[in-house]
């Protein structure tokens, strides 16, 4: 697909048709083959929707609905995501985290006023004492450790059945990236870290987390999860592997690339 250039202002030649994501409750209208096309934009109502820029010739934009229009389904973010082309996908996590922050800031967490939107800037302005919101965003690290040929996944509670993953945890108010990987792996599995590489990051709206993503090497420990947090903790070998996150996270690409240069050794 082609590339998507963001933006606030909507453009003085608008696209013929365009990109519409959709919600209601959280789910975003797929048509009843799980698709997302582009719609005509005339006669559309895009009054209180939200303008997130354009994919290659078409605009897109982001509204909340009330009704399902016929022909479409409510499906749960993530399920959609995973049928989307990796383009839309982003895009459906876009506007869901721009809807979710138009809602959750329509007052003012300062002074309780109402606020408005701030012409040309995805903000909310208060009108009483200039306090600026802007969407939330909450950085996350990722770390997959690895030991000789072997590399360490786990997976909590909540994971479905079978899945284990890299390790992962919110980053602390003074706390580096890197400090917070270290920190992390000590507090899920007990182990020392050395040597973190950065592997890349990824927008993840649930809730509202960019993932940085690193491999780091084992220097020192055993294997101890933590409590409530890790129900399970293992090494794996490239021929032992469990069942991994979907190539769609970073989580997975993460595993798989390790994997890959694993097995070139």
């Amino acid at each position: 697909m082609p590339d998507f250039q963001p933006a606030v202002i909507i453009p003085a030649t608008p696209s013929l048709q365009l990109y519409r994501f959709a919600f209601i409750d959280g789910r975003l209208l797929l048509d009843e083959e799980g698709r997302l096309a582009p719609i005509l934009a005339a006669g559309l109502d895009l009054a209180d929707a939200h303008y997130l820029g354009r994919l290659g010739e078409h605009d897109c934009w982001a509204c909340q609905m009330t009704e399902v229009p016929a022909g479409l389904q409510a499906t749960a973010l993530r399920a959609a995501m995973m049928k989307l082309p990796a383009e839309l996908a982003a895009l459906a996590g876009r506007a869901a985290q721009v809807l979710e922050w138009d809602r959750s800031h329509r007052f003012c967490g300062t002074c309780a006023t109402p606020t408005q939107l701030k012409v040309g800037e995805r903000a909310r302005l208060c009108p009483a004492c200039g306090q600026l919101a802007y969407p939330r965003l909450s950085p996350a690290m990722m770390a997959l450790v690895v030991r000789g040929r072997e590399l360490l996944l786990a997976r909590s509670p909540h994971f479905p059945p079978g899945v284990y993953s890299a390790l992962a945890g919110f980053v602390e108010p003074g706390e580096s990236v890197e400090e917070c990987v270290a920190r992390e792996v000590a507090e899920e599995v007990g182990l020392r870290i050395n040597r973190p590489r950065y592997f890349g990051s990824q927008s993840w709206p649930f809730p509202h987390s960019l993932m940085l993503a690193f491999v780091a090497d084992w220097e020192s420990g055993d294997i101890v999860p933590q409590p409530e947090e890790i129900e399970d903790a293992r090494w794996f070998t490239p021929e032992t592997l469990p069942t991994m996150p979907p190539s769609l996270s970073i989580a997975g690409r993460l595993i798989r690339a390790v994997v890959a240069e694993l097995e070139a050794r």
